[in-house]
């Protein structure tokens, strides 16, 4: 996997020239080589996001991933027997519209083919009628068996495989129903997995039980390297004698022989965990779009309800298709696949954005805003409790815009971010939900002192070594980031720096900081966003942003400025951290990146006006940002996603803290200016 030097090759805008870099930065005149002022980038971004408002008052972008979720529809439509001639040519030019020169596919733009994604996409392909021998089928072809191919697979992809007669289930690892039936006195349990494995593995462990085998006619023999041979399948053991890793092989080993005699009574719980498994997906369709809201779990329940029996026009069934048909995007000629929608988090960036850059608290778009977040607050008592039994009332958000069991704290934190920043319809209410969301979240801090997204201490590293944990998924481990998104509410709503809670935070960053400054980034790509949200939110709760550790921090920031002035990073660093830093600038990481240097105070600072510049300089002009790099996390080195809206808020909100930063240092405007036509803001002053 290539890295990207830091050469003029690898930069998006016109390289700064030695004469420029000379100019002391007081004497400097921003607009040169075509760029606007930051006022004018300010106003236009401003403007360009109100209009992206919906009706309703939310804002959503698009989330954009890699093929495989169009390749997965394709084989779940031949194995229901439900293909639709139209929409599978939409998705054969999808797919091939995607296929790397090589003649892979990878799950990044500008990373290498990915074994999964390639296979999958062959696949699907070869369902749709393409011939082996088309050009484009032997370099996927290719690809693929240099990979490893099939046996390379996870076991996600080897149980779809297995549905379609193309993988036998004796290799695929077994995902038991009666993990379901293992309460929490049991060390390792069903509630010890990350919220999202849950939804996914109940619904497999269903098709794994019945195993609906439906044959395509078509075999993939040829994607096996050394042929066709099931000795050459089973998964490898660690050399070791005894290891988790061989005990959960051997575990694996006993429940297929259990399920070979399930009729003489082996498997006495299965009858019993069946029925749990199915009723415990039951009941999270309800309060939800689908099973957890997001696409596989979804595409997992509609496989495992129709296992089950159900037919094809019972309700539960119609709904489910339904929810996968409403991530679609059936256009003329155009078919892409959502992963789950994203209004909740996308609204309340937005609305911070807005507010931060002087955009009044009481407008009325903001306050529709606001009146749409307090309807999504959750009050039902979900999954959270069985790790979290703290006495507290119900609240939080989530990413989607329903999902009631499975809110989530980075989201709660960002809502609450903007909630504080904007007028409800009720100011009563307003206040008792950031009171009541605030007290919720709070209770989620680890043992450790950070904070992770769904659960409380989901971290036990045993569940790794099961044979079907290899989707890197398995466990919701506390984060920096989100840490650090906790302590930057908790000290915008006035939190001591010297609370508790907020130490035994500073004390998990500083533990995970890295060698040479920086911090690792789990939900955005990656030690840029990282490093920004530590320094923001450390400056957040007033701490001294001099200490050096935090310096260290900033320096690094510096350090990986590309010469254009931006800031990029691929997700080639979750792979090898050697690569972070590096990468084509982006206007998100570029604006993470200005408002991590600016945390630590001086925006005279070189790095901070060749940033500034480089965001002016390449605004287009309806005040949007051009961005194609994917600098959104699922689950790294496996799925990866592009905030379409990212590319818009965070430039904003960096344009924003520029001009506050200039107006504390007593030189530029300060935020209450003029910035909006009269059209969009009523008539006086912005700012409150």
């Amino acid at each position: 996997m290539g890295g990207f030097p830091k050469t003029a090759a690898y930069v998006t805008g016109p390289v700064q020239s030695k004469a420029r870099e000379a100019i002391p930065v007081s004497q400097r005149e921003f607009g040169f080589r075509g760029a606007v002022s930051p006022e004018t980038a300010l106003k236009r971004s401003q403007e360009h996001l109100l209009r992206l408002q919906k009706p309703e008052g939310y804002w959503v972008g698009e989330l954009i991933v890699d093929v495989t979720l169009v390749t997965d529809m394709v084989a779940f439509h031949f194995w229901d027997g439900s293909v639709d001639p139209v929409w599978l040519k939409k998705a054969v030019k999808h797919i091939f519209d995607r296929q790397l020169p090589d003649g892979g596919w990878n799950i990044y733009p500008g990373g290498p083919a990915e074994v999964n994604a390639t296979i999958k996409a062959y696949l699907a392909l070869k369902l749709a009628g393409v011939p082996v021998h088309d050009p484009r089928m032997l370099k996927a072809r290719a690809v693929a068996r240099s990979l490893g191919g099939v046996p390379r697979m996870n076991t996600f992809s080897k149980l779809s495989l297995a549905l379609i007669g193309l993988y036998p289930w004796k290799y695929v690892p077994t995902i038991p129903c009666e993990v379901v039936l293992i309460g929490k006195w049991f060390h390792v349990n069903f509630w010890d997995m990350s919220n999202w494995s849950r939804a996914m593995l109940v619904p497999l462990a269903i098709i794994n039980h019945f195993k609906p085998t439906r044959p395509v006619g078509i075999d993939l023999n040829e994607l096996y390297p050394d042929g066709f041979h099931e000795r050459d399948l089973a998964l490898p053991r660690d050399p070791k004698w005894f290891t988790w890793r061989n005990f959960f092989l051997d575990l694996d080993k006993l429940h297929k022989f259990a399920e070979l005699w399930a009729g003489a009574g082996i498997h006495p719980f299965r009858k019993r965990a069946l029925k749990k498994c199915e009723n415990w997906m039951l009941e999270r369709f309800e309060h939800s779009e689908g099973l957890a809201a997001i696409f596989p779990a979804i595409l997992n329940s509609l496989v495992a309800l129709k296992s089950l029996g159900y037919p094809d026009d019972h309700p539960q069934v119609v709904r489910a298709l339904h929810e996968l048909k409403r991530l679609e995007h059936d256009e003329p000629g155009n078919l892409r696949i959502e992963p789950c929608f994203s209004p909740v988090w996308d609204t309340a960036i937005v609305a911070i954005c807005l507010a931060e850059s002087g955009v009044p608290a009481a407008h009325p778009q903001l306050r529709k805003a606001a009146d749409w977040l307090l309807d999504r607050e959750i009050r039902l008592r979900g999954d959270w409790v069985h790790k979290n039994p703290a006495p507290v009332e119900p609240s939080g958000w989530v990413f989607e815009f329903l999902n009631d069991w499975n809110p989530d704290v980075d989201d709660t934190a960002m809502v609450l971010l903007a909630l504080r920043l904007v007028k409800a319809s009720d100011s009563k209410r307003l206040a008792e939900c950031i009171d009541r969301a605030i007290k919720w979240m709070i209770t989620f801090q680890c043992k450790d002192g950070g904070w992770a997204a769904f659960d409380k201490d989901c971290t036990k590293g045993i569940l790794e070594k099961v044979p079907f944990a290899d989707h890197n998924a398995m466990l919701d481990p506390e984060c920096a980031d989100i840490t650090a998104r906790i302590l930057e509410i908790l000290g915008k709503l006035g939190y001591p720096k010297n609370h508790p809670q907020i130490l035994r935070g500073i004390e998990y960053l500083k533990a995970q900081q890295e060698r040479d400054g920086s911090w690792f980034g789990r939900w955005g790509v990656n030690y840029i966003y990282g490093t920004w949200q530590v320094l923001r939110g450390m400056e957040a709760i007033g701490w001294d942003m001099s200490e050096p550790w935090l310096v260290r921090g900033r320096d690094w920031l510096e350090s990986v400025q590309l010469p254009d002035g931006g800031w990029g990073e691929t997700c080639a660093t979750y792979d090898d951290p050697d690569f972070k830093g590096q990468g084509p600038a982006t206007a998100s990481q570029t604006a993470w990146a200005l408002m991590g240097v600016l945390a630590c105070g001086d925006p005279h600072r070189e790095s901070v006006q060749r940033g500034i510049e480089y965001l002016c300089r390449t605004q287009n002009s309806d005040g949007s940002w051009t961005e194609e790099a994917i600098t959104g996390t699922g689950f790294p080195k496996v799925f990866y996603l592009k905030y379409d809206m990212y590319r818009n808020a965070w430039p904003l909100l960096a344009l924003a803290t520029y001009q506050q930063a200039l107006a504390r240092a007593g030189n530029g405007h300060a935020v209450n200016r003029p910035g909006l036509t009269d059209s969009l803001v009523p008539a006086g002053k912005i700012g409150r």
